[in-house]
């Protein structure tokens, strides 16, 4: 009997990924105050609020992996989360626009059975369009530069205004798949084990 897979995230997108790729995750979201957190570098931030999200909810299973993510956008030296207002959203991507930024995202997979945490952080360079403000206003417009880390949407509409990546395309959706393949191996097991 393989080992419960749990996601502690309400992120589609992650989900998504791990449908791709035959894993059905149990969806328990940690609803962790993601504010009390501070971290005097953007890895440690990223790793210090994925585990916690995992570890709020990790009480609640006795025999499961338990994977928390977190993503933020680093654009300059300033480190992006969500943005909390529309006004906020252009301005941020009046920021972004013909730069390079860096995605990361903080994995941590606790693993319930063996009482075993492991916590990675994946990275990938993202390389944005020099957007007009006409095109960044009518993106904002849509909503969906609201719901993302760095706001922008590399699976949905956002993914006109990216040029080039360096590194994992999966984790710029909020979970590196080569990473978390790795992470199973660590702790003994193959994705395979986890194919529904």
């Amino acid at each position: 009997m393989p080992i419960p897979f749990v996601l502690a995230s309400a992120s589609p997108a992650r989900r998504k990924l791990l449908q791709m790729v035959g894993i059905d995750p149990i969806i328990e979201v940690s609803h962790f105050d993601e504010s009390i957190i501070q971290a005097e570098d953007t890895l440690h931030l990223v790793q210090t609020l994925a585990q916690c999200k995992a570890q709020t909810i990790a009480p609640k299973f006795e025999d499961a992996l338990i994977l928390g993510c977190d993503s933020v956008l680093e654009v300059g030296g300033e480190v992006y989360g969500k943005p909390a207002t529309e006004e906020e959203a252009i301005e941020r991507w009046r920021t972004m626009r013909g730069r390079r930024g860096i995605l990361y995202t903080g994995h941590a997979l606790i693993d319930r059975r063996q009482e075993k945490t492991l916590t990675l952080c994946g990275i990938t360079k993202v390389h944005f369009a020099d957007l007009s403000d006409e095109e960044i206003i009518a993106y904002v417009n849509t909503g969906e530069p609201m719901k993302c880390a760095g706001c922008f949407a590399l699976e949905g509409k956002g993914g006109l205004f990216v040029e080039k990546l360096e590194g994992c395309h999966s984790n710029v959706i909020g979970l590196s798949l080569p990473l978390l393949r790795r992470m199973l191996g660590d702790l003994g097991y193959k994705i395979t084990d986890f194919w529904r």
